[in-house]
């Protein structure tokens, strides 16, 4: 296995030239379960463990290595040993489910994103709108691909809809089942880069992959009959090699997308709005009730839809609590972080003050 051809570059050579390390080599992780580490390299699989240190200075699961990740691995003892993990050209992350404020890595160092969504009963034109502010800021283009063309009379009605949100984003119906648009499809495929799909379960994922690599690798099911919804089949996230070349990295089917990052996202997945507020009065326009919102004329005169307009502002709030939460379990972490230290310094006096 050629390491261009898991997409290695001069940058990453210059990288681990400049470590000056010894005894080490790089691979890409293709598989995270429970702690091991999948890794491919020149001489085939692997399997890894992080080292203590690593585990022990992370702050977030975000700083251990996720599936797509370069890694510098040396062979020990006790087993192949990550040590570092190399730097990332892009990354997906959400905030993990529930109330703990930490990031997820969905995947990292990827090219292309595919979002997919079913144009059956999975159509969710809002739900869209969360995946394009997921990814937005990511570092990677995304490709909007609508799914199950073939269970539909709605195709052009839901593609124009959808281009209406994507601005200049490509967007593609096909049906993956069927074949009907898998050649334009397969044009993204390229030797050495790397396509991430998210969408959520039943929207077809399982049944692109499969139709792209031309054999079955996931295990694809029918949805529920009573409510459209996927069973979750794949379960882990795991990068695939295409014949021919390329890369896809399959997740597991996403229900809850919680928001992770800055508001900078909502300017990328919103251009209309961002574009409406240059034109505001006040360069700090929240577009709720301030003269001369630029953004609540479109909302009247028709030209802003009233439900892309409200999901903007909830996605908003929500991003804007994600940041405070966070910024307050940062000062948090970086308090228990000085506790030992301050200790010492006490100690110390104290030793000091009875001599």
């Amino acid at each position: 296995m050629e390491l261009e051809d898991l997409g290695w570059n001069n940058d990453l050579q210059y990288e681990l030239g400049s470590l000056g390390l010894e005894g080490v080599s790089p691979g890409r992780v293709f598989r995270v379960d429970a702690g091991h580490y999948g890794i491919l390299t020149t001489n085939g699989e692997i399997h890894a463990k992080v080292s203590g240190r690593m585990r022990k200075e992370s702050v977030s699961g975000s700083d251990l290595p996720g599936v797509g990740d370069w890694v510098i691995i040396k062979p020990m003892e006790m087993g192949n040993i990550i040590f570092k993990v190399m730097k990332r050209t892009s990354r997906i992350s959400r905030k993990v489910p529930g109330k703990e404020m930490r990031e997820q890595l969905v995947a990292a160092n990827i090219d292309l994103i595919f979002i997919v969504m079913g144009m059956d009963l999975d159509y969710n034109p809002r739900r869209l709108e969360r995946y394009l502010t997921m990814v937005a800021g990511s570092g990677a283009a995304p490709v909007v691909i609508l799914n199950k063309m073939d269970l539909t009379d709605q195709n052009d009605a839901r593609v124009n809809e959808v281009n209406g949100i994507c601005d200049d984003i490509p967007v593609h119906a096909i049906s993956a089942l069927e074949g009907d648009g898998l050649g334009t499809i397969k044009g993204y495929l390229v030797k050495g880069k790397t396509i991430a799909l998210v969408g959520s379960s039943g929207a077809g994922k399982s049944t692109l992959i499969n139709s792209l690599i031309g054999k079955e690798v996931q295990r694809t099911e029918a949805v529920r009959e009573n409510d459209n919804k996927g069973r979750h089949v794949t379960t882990s996230r795991e990068l695939l090699l295409i014949p021919g070349g390329g890369m896809i990295i399959d997740n597991p089917g996403i229900r809850e997308i919680q928001l992770w990052g800055d508001e900078s996202s909502l300017n990328i997945a919103f251009k209309d709005i961002d574009d409406l507020s240059s034109e505001c009065r006040f360069k700090d326009c929240q577009h709720l009730a301030e003269p001369g919102c630029a953004v609540k004329d479109a909302l009247e005169d028709g030209t802003l839809a009233r439900k892309r307009y409200d999901n903007y502002q909830k996605m908003k709030r929500e991003l804007q609590h994600t940041a405070s939460r966070v910024e307050k379990s940062s000062e948090a972490i970086e308090k228990e972080k000085w506790k030992p230290i301050m200790k010492g310094f006490r100690q110390y006096y104290r030793y000091k003050k009875g001599n």
